[in-house]
């Protein structure tokens, strides 16, 4: 059986954007993420190393994301989206990046990236 975990609204801070203050001062992203795995070992033993740990892999993003520097939301997605495909478990994974303070008069502005595992 396929299970879709959803981790929604990670609050990080990164080095992301072009403008001068922006490689400068660290700012607020939101990240989210959904992935797909086989849970079926899992839902027959109960047991957290038949699982994906989502403790665990979002302990790796926060790591990715606030040690990173990258000038495009672009390449931050397709890095944290290469992450989690890169978990042994992980069939699909649907990664979203929100940048709050983006664009004036706006609420955010996000990119979404997904793929699945060659």
């Amino acid at each position: 059986m396929t299970l879709r975990v959803h981790v929604d609204d990670l609050r990080l801070q990164a080095i992301i954007g072009i403008n001068g203050d922006e490689r400068v001062v660290k700012q607020e992203v939101l990240i989210s993420l959904e992935f797909d795995y086989d849970a079926t070992a899992a839902i027959a033993s109960d047991r957290i190393e038949h699982t994906v740990d989502y403790k665990k892999i979002k302990q790796q993003v926060i790591t990715l994301v606030e040690g990173s520097s990258f000038f495009l939301l672009e390449k931050l997605v397709g890095e944290v989206l290469n992450l989690l495909l890169g978990v042994d478990r992980i069939l699909w994974a649907k990664v979203r990046i929100d940048k709050p303070t983006a664009l004036s008069f706006a609420r955010t502005v996000g990119v979404t990236a997904s793929g699945s595992r060659p």
